[in-house]
């Protein structure tokens, strides 16, 4: 079992705090859900675990078992088992799915994966998924329809097996279809050593990938936790019930648009 342990995180961009103190911790074997209206940090969290250059960690510790997460870069934090599937994944001209995809599994691994292997995977994953068997040839989400993206991002994961994957609303963008399609793989990843963060505001993909555990994050902070009566009780209620319950003002703004991965997130507390 490994356990991924944020505690008292702090994160800024552009000089606006943004968390301001969240505390979570995952195991593998749970799916965690993360709700919480727009612009109150949920994206945040996520990149920042991954290592977004434009968010300045300030205080607090991000740990994956007995390894500081903050310390690595962003492609050593995807070899130790994190995974992020995008929100709105990036647009890579000239790499082909494949080529990239091949990549990123031979970055894990001690000895290059063999094309026989490589391909046989590819296709049994690509089938499973639904997907059209040409995209592995296009270039990296090049004039890919929104929800080709989304089961691209979810063919990455179910690639490169991450121990705990960060998935950033995504089934936003997918019909009925497709996110019936996208929860069963989701679902398929489920076992005592995968973990996941789920960030969407709707009910409906988690009623298809059941969370162990539910936290509603507002202003920056995880305000309440519990399990999936939360779910049903803001998809009943929405937010006003926490501001009334709790006494809590709830800032509602778009979320800063994400850029693509660089440099580790900077740590201020790296540099003192």
């Amino acid at each position: 079992m490994s356990t991924l342990k944020i505690q008292n995180l702090h994160v800024s961009i552009d000089d606006k705090e943004i968390l301001k103190g969240v505390d979570l911790e995952v195991r593998t074997g749970e799916v965690h859900a993360l709700m919480g209206p727009n612009g109150n940090g949920k994206s945040t969290l996520l990149s920042s675990i991954m290592g977004h250059p434009k968010y300045i960690v300030t205080e607090g510790s991000i740990m994956l078992d007995d390894q500081n997460v903050l310390d690595m870069e962003v492609d050593q934090r995807s070899r130790a088992g994190l995974f992020l599937g995008m929100q709105y994944p990036q647009e890579i001209p000239g790499v082909t799915n494949s080529d990239f995809l091949k990549a990123a599994m031979n970055a894990r691994r001690e000895k290059p994966i063999s094309l026989f292997q490589f391909i046989r995977t590819l296709e049994k994953n690509i089938a499973e998924l639904e997907m059209d068997e040409n995209l592995a040839h296009r270039y990296l989400n090049e004039g890919f329809s929104g929800g080709e993206k989304k089961r691209n991002e979810i063919l990455q994961m179910k690639l490169l097996e991450p121990k705990f994957a960060l998935l950033d609303e995504i089934d936003s963008g997918l019909d009925v279809d497709a996110l019936r399609i996208v929860a069963k793989a989701i679902n398929s990843m489920r076992s005592d050593d995968f973990g996941c963060i789920m960030v969407s505001h709707y009910q409906r993909l988690f009623e298809l990938v059941k969370p162990t555990h539910v936290h509603v994050l507002v202003n920056g902070r995880i305000i309440l936790s519990g399990g999936y009566e939360l779910i049903e009780k803001i998809d009943e209620q929405g937010y006003d019930w926490i501001r009334e319950e709790y006494g809590v003002e709830i800032e509602i703004e778009k979320e800063t648009p994400r850029v693509i991965l660089g440099s580790c997130a900077a740590n201020v507390n790296s540099h003192q």
